[in-house]
């Protein structure tokens, strides 16, 4: 026989958020399965019967509760920051090394390779040190291509 199931309450403000929340408007996904995983846990249903419920591992729904328990209905609901690192491309590092593959490419060279963008983004001091993988999501983004025609412009 399986421990039994620690008492988990709402406040009637926590719940009638949480229900407006999950009924209406337009919210996240994860936000809305977060507070349908508060709701059935109050209501008396373990956190296995929730987790197959709402289609998440188990340990997420345990994970939901205590974060609801320690900080609060906003925290629970809500996304933490992700890890990773900074962006390595600003708005204006963008904007010029889109306009340096729509020049003409360096002489030798029919037109720009992903490589030859990275180490002219380097040579211009851009960024310190940039994969041509990088400058390859910077310019799709954008909707760029070095070898789309002669000045690596796009042509919608």
């Amino acid at each position: 026989m399986g421990r039994p199931i620690t008492p988990f309450l709402l406040s009637a403000t926590d719940r009638t958020q949480i229900e407006s929340l999950t009924r209406r408007g337009r919210h996240a996904g994860r936000t809305v399965q977060r507070g349908r995983m508060l709701l059935r846990l109050a209501d008396g249903v373990s956190g296995y019967t929730v987790a197959a419920e709402v289609g998440c591992c188990v340990q997420t729904v345990y994970q939901v509760r205590r974060r609801f328990v320690q900080q609060g209905l906003a925290t629970a609901l809500g996304e933490a920051p992700r890890s990773g690192g900074p962006r390595r491309f600003d708005g204006a590092a963008r904007a010029a090394l889109t306009a340096l593959a729509c020049t003409p490419a360096p002489t030798g060279h029919s037109r720009w390779t992903l490589r030859l963008l990275a180490d002219k983004a380097v040579e211009l001091c851009l960024v310190e040190t940039i994969s041509h993988e990088t400058v390859g999501l910077v310019l799709k983004k954008t909707r760029c291509s070095p070898s789309a025609s002669s000045t690596g412009a796009w042509a919608p």
